[in-house]
């Protein structure tokens, strides 16, 4: 097994014939080359090439906010087609180049980049001349010849000097719990439930794209180390104390000294569940599958010479046993670093706001705008793993329907093929006897859509194996192997990096799936799963993907680790867009990259567990990966993997309990994510499921489903958005307040576009809960629509049936009728809920909803605006068209404010109620 020496941890390790061992250290990256003589040579037409120590710099101008960073010996590399940035769309801009003093600038109408001749760092000015991020100075950045795979290559590091008062977010999906990012040290790469999108951003409204497709690190290279504390078996030597293992248990305490004060970071690889403690406080706590192990990551603040006292509580689960602790003392001289295993250079794109938004939107003109959605696809999905029939299929259906549960789209899981054929895409005959006659039903009869789950894996006995075999599309170590899968079968994975081996996997899914009517693309295990875990340590898991992946068409698979999703996700949208020109794309995938956007691909967060601290890390999670660039995301509501003492067959009467309140909790929280769908293993997953229609669970779940449906309009404009403008649905507080410290730093909390402010509930028997309201805007609680004054945390009611919702003074919510799915009716009329206080607008969207028509310009937008000085909502002249377009419509309008504390209500009091042909038209509050 090959490791490169910056995988390597150092850990002490439980396995199920060892006792705890101590793994070996490696030393941290290499320095840099040492400085040459700098000359400059003329620009071409988009920024200079400087001569700088140890080769060239390339300054290129995209716009007047996106300037390219790149560094390489050999001037090819400045031309290199990148898979990240291949769609960019740049603008011819006027930019300035001079040099004088030492130093070369490239000025812009918003930036001026200056480049120090004399050692090449590279620092970013705003218009004003005040420093918005520097390179560090001498070794900042460093290219170290290295051999990976067999290939004679570089590893590439780029550190910068990190600002005082700064927030750092994104770098796609983690599940560690962290939304500010700063100072931790995060390995970054694909991986079921964690997903790296190589975008950095930061709160003083700048934003890192890293045009790297190999595995990365964010943070400092030094590695952690395990923890000095009494008891602990060192590396061949005896244990010094007493620890209980039982079976497969940990029960442990002592006392650690630290050398110096500061914060250190402990980090914790593990399987089962975990508790540890430090000073009385608990640090971590959390359950994860035996076959799925993960890290999670403290920040502890010790004092030098004062011993702290550790208490570790683990146990493992179904037999697996995977245990490391590790700790990090602080780093002496910190630098904002990304470090990449393999690169022929260090390139990089800065992108400038300072509006978090247009730093997004910076994001998407060199990646790749998003597509819209169809409509539909902002219904409810239903899931569970799995259903096993076509009738199982419709059976639900029906059971939504004779209820009067909205729904818009139904999944059918893997397993659907006849045993021993995965990857053949056929629907076992016995189980799915007519599968054009089933999905007929379920379009017609159920006015429903299907989403089916789709792998990148293939078994021999298959006849696409066979094809893609032929053409040399599958990739080489696996079948050397015969390496067997979770159900023992031989498989193999095909290279998706192929042009032509990614146009014969889209006709194949063309000829079994697609044709017969299938709707939306579960691209499952898209990270690869190409080698099945559980795997003792990450290195472990990324040595051997990056050996079963190789060679791809791009190169090694050390070269291009985290790219696979997205050339995945390409070879389903360009081949149904060629099939049905007119049919909008819709993929959901468990992995995802930079640039996956594009292709009208979601991502969910994997198999994460069906716990409280679960749903509660999902937060992070997924704001990290929004603002990451990436705009939708989802996850299985209720969580996938379920503890036993929730899926037993006969479970205690508080644990069913608890398991609908979670369920319940989850759903709420889900209805504003840009994506609603529940999914997961036993028990079942239908709303209904949780104690039966007349439950509060059912109750509950049922209400947050209709105001989903009612908050269609309001939705489907923030969609509208993110294809138009570049937009985001999901947000941290950060995007909408950055001049906010502690909104910076609330990770429990988010806006759902501009509007809405969630605090979803993640403990159980929870019924209110603290909620920060930003500064800078007066609050409306959503239920009982009472003001609240921002910069201040108010005790939030959160009875089992709702969760804390506030709307920001000034929004403008479209609220639509009652809908059993998205296309039953038109939205008319639209209810307009306009919260005063403050100035606000909204731009409400619509299309045909299911085409690509709106590429051609057939769509629809009615700008509205409130003026708080004159009390007036005005609804502006409607602009464009598309067929089927309601003419006329009905908005009525509730007002909410001081002395009208109106909450959300299914049968709203209407204060007026006007009729709308397209022109603009002025309402008075009254």
């Amino acid at each position: 097994m090959r490791h490169s020496s910056a995988l390597s941890r150092c850990a002490f390790a439980l396995s199920s014939a060892l006792p705890l061992l101590l793994a070996g250290c490696q030393p941290a990256a290499s320095p840099g080359n040492a400085p040459a003589a700098a000359t400059t040579v003329p620009p071409p037409d988009d920024g200079p090439m400087i001569s700088v120590p140890g080769g060239s710099l390339k300054i290129q101008v995209c716009t007047d906010g996106i300037v390219r960073v790149a560094f390489a010996k050999d001037p090819a590399f400045f031309r290199r087609a990148s898979l990240i940035t291949a769609p960019k769309r740049c603008e011819k801009t006027d930019f300035h180049t001079a040099t004088a003093a030492g130093a070369t600038t490239v000025t812009t109408a918003k930036l001026t980049v200056r480049i120090d001749t004399a050692t090449g760092a590279v620092t970013f000015l705003d218009a004003s001349g005040q420093t918005i991020l520097a390179e560090k100075a001498g070794g900042g950045r460093t290219v170290t010849p290295a051999t990976v795979e067999g290939e004679a290559t570089t590893n590439v590091r780029q550190e910068w000097t990190p600002n005082e008062d700064e927030s750092l977010y994104g770098l796609g999906q983690h599940q560690q719990g962290l939304l500010d990012i700063k100072g931790f040290d995060l390995d970054l790469h694909q991986y079921n439930t964690e997903v790296f999108v190589p975008m950095l951003v930061s709160s003083r409204g700048y934003g890192i794209l890293w045009d790297n497709t190999s595995f990365t690190r964010f943070g400092d290279l030094a590695d952690p180390v395990p923890l000095p504390i009494e008891g602990l078996y060192a590396g061949g030597g005896a244990v010094a104390g007493d620890i209980p293992q039982g079976n497969g248990t940990v029960e442990y305490e002592g006392k650690v000294t630290p050398t110096v004060t500061g914060d250190y970071t402990l980090r914790a690889y593990y399987s089962g569940t975990i508790k540890l403690s430090v000073d009385g406080a608990v640090v971590m706590d959390h359950y994860r599958q035996d076959w799925l192990p993960n890290e999670d990551l403290a920040r502890v603040h010790l004092s030098a010479g004062k011993p702290a006292a550790i208490k570790l509580s683990w146990q493992g689960d179904h037999g697996a046993k995977a245990l490391r602790l590790l700790w990090k003392a602080p780093v002496s001289a910190p630098t904002t670093s990304l470090w990449s295993r393999v690169g022929d250079g260090v390139d990089y794109w800065f992108v400038y706001g300072p509006e978090i938004d247009q730093v997004v939107a910076g994001y998407r003109r060199l990646t790749g705008e998003a597509p819209m959605m169809p409509r539909w696809a902002f219904g409810l999905w239903q899931c569970k793993e799995r259903y096993k029939t076509a009738d199982e299929v419709t059976d639900t259906l029906k059971g939504f329907r004779s209820r009067g549960a909205p729904i818009d789209a139904i999944v059918q899981d893997w397993r659907y093929w006849p045993d021993g054929m995965w990857g053949s895409h056929d629907f076992d005959p016995v189980r799915y006897p007519d599968p054009v006659r089933w999905l007929h039903d379920i379009h017609d009869m159920y006015h429903a859509h299907l989403m089916i789950s789709v792998w990148p894996r293939f078994y021999p006995e298959t006849k696409t194996y066979s094809a893609l075999l032929a053409s040399g599309f599958l990739y080489p170590e696996n079948i050397a192997e015969t390496r067997k899968d979770f159900l023992d079968h031989a498989f193999a994975v095909y290279d998706a990096f192929n042009p032509a081996a990614r146009r014969l996997y889209w006709a194949q899914i063309n000829a079994q799936l697609f044709s017969k009517g299938v709707d939306a693309w579960w691209l499952d295990a898209s990270e690869p799963e190409i080698v099945q875990g559980p795997f003792d340590t990450f290195a472990t898991q990324i040595a051997m993907t990056e050996t079963h992946m190789t060679p791809t068409a791009l190169g090694s698979g050390a070269r291009m680790l985290n790219g696979f999703a997205l050339v995945n996700s390409e070879a389903v949208y360009e081949g149904q867009r060629a099939a049905a020109p007119e049919q909008r794309v819709f993929i959901l995938t468990r992995s995802g990259f930079a640039g996956q956007q594009r292709y009208a691909a979601a991502t969910w967060s994997g198999d994460i567990t069906s716990t409280w601290t679960a749903m509660k890390k999902q937060i992070p999670a997924g704001l990290g990966f929004s603002v990451s660039g990436v705009p939708y995301w989802t996850f299985d509501t209720g969580g996938f993997v379920v503890p036993d003492r929730f899926s037993a067959k006969e479970p205690t009467a508080a644990n069913a309990a608890e398991w609908a309140e979670m369920n319940t909790r989850w759903f709420e929280y889900a209805t504003f994510l840009p994506l609603l769908r529940v999914h997961g293993q036993a028990p079942a997953r239908e709303m209904w499921q949780f104690g039966g229609d007349t439950s509060p669970a059912y109750k509950a779940i049922l209400k947050f489903d209709r105001m989903r449906y009612r908050l269609l309009p309001y939705v489907y404009s923030l969609a509208g958005a993110v294809t138009q403008e570049g937009g985001t649905m999901l947000r941290p507080l950060v995007m909408d307040f950055r001049g906010d410290k502690q909104a910076r730093e609330v990770s429990d909390e988010f806006m759902f576009g501009r509007a809405l402010l969630v605090s979803p509930v993640t403990s159980y028997m929870t019924r209110e809960r603290p909620v920060y309201l930003p500064a800078g805007s007066g609050w409306y609680d959503l239920w009982t629509g009472t003001p609240k004054a921002g910069g201040a945390t108010v005790q939030a009611a959160a009875p089992f049936d709702a969760i804390p919702v506030y709307v920001k003074a000034g929004s403008i919510v479209p609220v639509g009728p009652e809908l059993q799915y998205t296309s039953e009716k038109p939205a008319d009329p639209i209810t307009l809920y306009v919260y005063t206080g403050a100035d606000g607008t909204f731009s409400l969207y619509e299309d045909q909803g299911t085409t690509y028509d709106y590429e051609k310009g057939a769509f629809s937008t009615i700008p509205m605006s409130y003026s708080e000085a004159k009390k007036t909502l005005t609804i502006g002249a409607r602009v464009g068209s598309f067929p089927g377009m309601l003419a006329e419509r009905t908005f009525q309008i509730v007002w909410v404010g001081p002395g009208k504390s109106r909450g959300f209500s299914f049968q709203p009091k209407v204060d007026v109620s006007v009729a709308y042909r397209g022109a603009s038209m002025d309402v008075l509050l009254h």
